[in-house]
């Protein structure tokens, strides 16, 4: 199926989103977070240092950078601007502003299909709301990025920082889908109700996987501050000691085997061949199944860590993706290709 204009800036959209979050990966793994202490200005400058020379320590807000230091444990008497000289680090202060220019196409694309959706919002009043909330999402975690700066990254803003990322996805996902009067639909010969089901339910899997996923992603940032001299590998014992790290390794079975289910009575009651969408569900599954493996039994690689947060999204935006493509009731619009 042939998308239109509104469906193309609703994927640029959607692909900006999925960039950076591995973008904004990296910059935890990297512990960069703090690399810019201070927002919307890096170290009081529109264009971030490259030398510690280029920093005007007198003209910094100390005050604020004590009072986050203080919400993060630390004594506020001990942040003065030598101590902030010495902290500073040219690789984690560019590492984080990338991650800054980085959320700039999210909001311009953004931005450009809520405009688009004005051509559509009485033919399609649903996908004009919807994109008027995603404009809303977007413009909700760009406030909450400046929380998290000035929070001293604090863990619950964080994670509700990625929730609200998780539901932009969904909801630009369905704006990719039915953002056109002929909407793609699979055509399932029969057990439709079985294949809704199982779809419906790695969908929740997936949800709940991703949400006890930062809250172990909190941990290893825990460890990352209070190890700085301990090797990565060691922090695996440690986990192991966490039930929730435990439960969150387990539960990733769960959705193995409704991957597995959901593909084979696909493969068995869908009347065309495999979707792109469903081969890449399944793909993702087995790639998070062998990261997730090289963490627990190896050794946890920052790679890896930025690997599984960024498939993570994408396997969320393909399995709803796979959804919205099930016929309801007795519907069944049928394309020949599928597009996105």
């Amino acid at each position: 199926m042939k998308t239109n204009f509104y469906q193309k800036l609703a994927i640029a959209a959607l692909v900006s989103v999925l960039f950076l979050i591995f973008v904004g990966a990296t910059v935890r793994v990297t512990g960069a977070g703090m690399g810019c202490p201070d927002w919307p200005t890096c170290w009081g400058l529109l264009i971030p240092p490259t030398q510690v020379e280029d920093v005007d320590f007198d003209q910094l807000p100390i005050d604020k950078f004590r009072s986050k230091a203080e919400r993060m444990g630390r004594d506020p008497a001990t942040i003065t601007a030598e101590s902030l000289r010495q902290e500073f680090n040219p690789r984690h202060v560019w590492t984080e502003f990338m991650n800054r220019l980085s959320s700039l196409p999210v909001g311009f694309f953004t931005l450009a299909t809520f405009i688009a959706s004005f051509w559509l919002r009485k033919s399609l009043p649903k996908v004009f709301w919807l994109s008027f909330v995603a404009l809303l999402l977007v413009l909700a975690n760009a406030i909450m990025g400046a929380h998290v700066v000035y929070s001293g990254l604090s863990p619950g803003i964080l994670t509700m920082h990625l929730a609200l990322a998780m539901l932009l996805i969904c909801v630009l996902t369905y704006c990719v889908w039915a953002g056109n009067k002929q909407v793609y639909r699979v055509s399932v010969t029969s057990r439709r109700k079985t294949t809704y089901f199982l779809v419906a339910l790695l969908l929740v899997t997936v949800v709940i996987e991703g949400i006890i996923g930062a809250q172990i992603r909190e941990m290893t940032d825990e460890m990352a501050k209070h190890h700085l001299n301990a090797p990565r590998e060691t922090w695996i014992e440690e986990l192991e000691s966490s039930s929730l790290y435990l439960f969150h390794r387990s539960f990733s079975w769960l959705i193995f085997l409704l991957t597995i289910a959901a593909f084979y009575i696909t493969k068995k009651y869908q009347s065309q061949k495999p979707t792109p969408t469903q081969y890449g569900v399944i793909a993702i599954v087995f790639a998070q199944m062998v990261l997730g493996l090289i963490m627990a039994q190896v050794h946890i690689y920052s790679w890896v860590q930025v690997l599984h947060v960024g498939l993570a999204a994408l396997l969320l935006s393909l399995v709803y993706r796979w959804l919205l493509v099930i016929p309801k009731g007795n519907l069944s619009i049928v394309s020949s290709t599928e597009a996105g």
